[in-house]
């Protein structure tokens, strides 16, 4: 059970939580978003290649190009799902940004839902095609994403800080069906030009490792700091983690299946998935309408609720009580409160896919001023990685019958995190809805997270900049 678990999950988030995902910072830089995106697919589709290669012949090579191959998908992929987040952060208009940003995690959870289809269709079968089916699938996803991503234009703000303006003028005009010429396009470039101009004196770029240790500037006490923002992305993705949601999508089926309780495990693992993918569109329409910090403060509560419900009844009625059947296996006392605590655990995937599942990816595209974006970026999906690892290792020895041995005592461990969840989420989540990512860097400027919803724009960069200049002209 922990072999099933550890073996497939933290070997390819090792992969991914260091270099893949924090090199896209350097690379998106340093040759663009869209590019760094499709170099990531062509990464991953050549660690498909090595895995789908590989035979039985040679156990011992076969191993190697494996775990070669994995590695190497494990990098690309790292790299992919740090940069797409600021790339389509910058390109959206901002009254459906949140919406689109969420449609990543929706495509998360669509794939989850295929790639759990296609291992039970091959689960049967004999010969190495048992594992090449559902590996060589994967090619054509990675292929899908690189050629399409041909057919769109760079980010205009990654333009704008490589100071090709006509450049970002084209693309913004691609981007939002405008002639090149419009004021609608010539208004939202002047405002990424004059905040990427003040941020520049705000933020010098100076040396390679300086523009990495700009990340860290400032004062945690500060909300503005950059040090500020990028503990936000980190423990964004970190409190993301906490919430136990890998627990339940790759420990809990065989977790609740030791009970004899459930006859067809895939079935309750296709239910938890179709719950996710079903519950996430949701989030499309709450995160613009409500916002991000009422979208991660009651679905954190909802959580830790569904959370403790199960670890109480496991505690005193459910899965903890157990006896030997007369086959020698282990059979629950009550079936009826084992199948009450899956039912609210499938209401807790409800409330994580429509708030926690897309909401830490739209704010951490949000929340990074233009000179650290990619890096704060990169470094917040590389804290989900690390924390998606550090899980993984750690949760066998919570239930294993011959380590913790927790039992349903685990959910206590998640409805307590979840609880940290929301009160984090209360003090130090601030709302972007709505906003241009220009205007979201004024926000921190002008206010605290608690107070952030009621925060309305009074001026623009281009204004600041453009007095700021008559006055230096002026005294000249």
């Amino acid at each position: 059970m922990s072999s099933r678990f550890t073996t497939g999950n933290l070997g390819s988030n090792i992969s991914r939580s260091n270099p893949g995902a924090l090199t896209a910072g350097d690379l998106a830089d340093f040759f663009g978003r869209r590019t760094t995106v499709i170099i990531g697919c062509l990464v991953y589709i050549a660690g498909v290649v090595v895995q789908t290669a590989t035979t039985v012949n040679n156990p011992t090579q076969a191993l190697g190009l494996i775990v070669g191959g994995r590695l190497l998908a494990g990098f690309g992929v790292g790299q992919v799902s740090a940069t797409i987040i600021m790339y389509m952060s910058e390109i959206c208009p901002r009254k459906v940004r949140g919406a689109l940003v969420s449609g990543y995690q929706f495509c998360i959870t669509i794939g989850i839902l295929l790639a759990s289809c296609v291992v039970y269709a091959t689960k049967d079968r004999t010969d190495t095609s048992q594992y090449r089916i559902p590996i060589a699938l994967q090619f054509a996803w990675g292929l899908i994403l690189a050629v399409g991503l041909f057919f769109l234009p760079e980010s205009p703000r990654y333009f704008v800080k490589r100071g090709k303006v006509d450049q970002a003028r084209h693309s913004l005009a691609v981007l939002r069906g405008q002639p090149g010429d419009s004021e609608y396009v010539e208004a939202e470039l002047s405002e990424i030009i004059a905040n990427a101009e003040y941020e520049r004196r705000v933020i010098p770029s100076t040396t390679y490792f300086a523009s990495w240790a700009n990340c860290f500037s400032g004062s945690i006490w500060e909300s503005k700091s950059n040090l500020r923002r990028t503990i936000l992305g980190t423990s964004l993705q970190m409190m993301q983690q906490w919430t136990g949601v890998n627990f339940i999508f790759y420990y809990s089926t065989p977790f609740l299946e030791s009970t004899n309780a459930i006859s067809n495990t895939f079935l309750i693992s296709l239910i938890f998935t179709l719950i996710n993918v079903l519950s996430t569109p949701i989030s499309f329409w709450t995160v613009e309408r409500f916002g991000r910090r009422p979208l991660l403060i009651w679905g954190a509560f909802g959580m830790l609720v569904c959370q403790f419900v199960v670890a109480i009844v496991g505690d005193t009625v459910g899965f903890n009580h157990a006896h030997i059947g007369p086959d020698g296996d282990k059979i629950a006392d009550n079936i009826a409160a084992v199948n009450a605590q899956i039912a609210f655990i499938c209401v807790y995937i409800f409330f994580f896919a429509s708030t926690w599942g897309p909401g830490p990816w739209v704010l951490i595209g949000e929340i990074f001023p233009i000179p650290i974006r990619s890096r704060g970026v990169a470094l917040s999906t590389a804290s989900n990685w690390l924390w998606n690892t550090i899980i993984a290792v750690v949760t066998p020895y919570m239930v294993n019958e011959d380590k913790g041995d927790l039992k349903s005592n685990v959910f206590f461990v998640w409805g307590s995190l979840c609880t940290c969840a929301f009160v984090y989420s209360y003090f130090l989540v601030p709302e972007t809805k709505g906003l241009t990512l220009e205007q979201v860097d004024r926000m921190f400027d002008e206010t605290t997270p608690r107070t952030s919803s009621k925060w309305k724009p009074t001026t623009t960069y281009s204004a600041q900049m453009g007095a700021k200049h008559l006055d230096e002209g002026s005294a000249a």
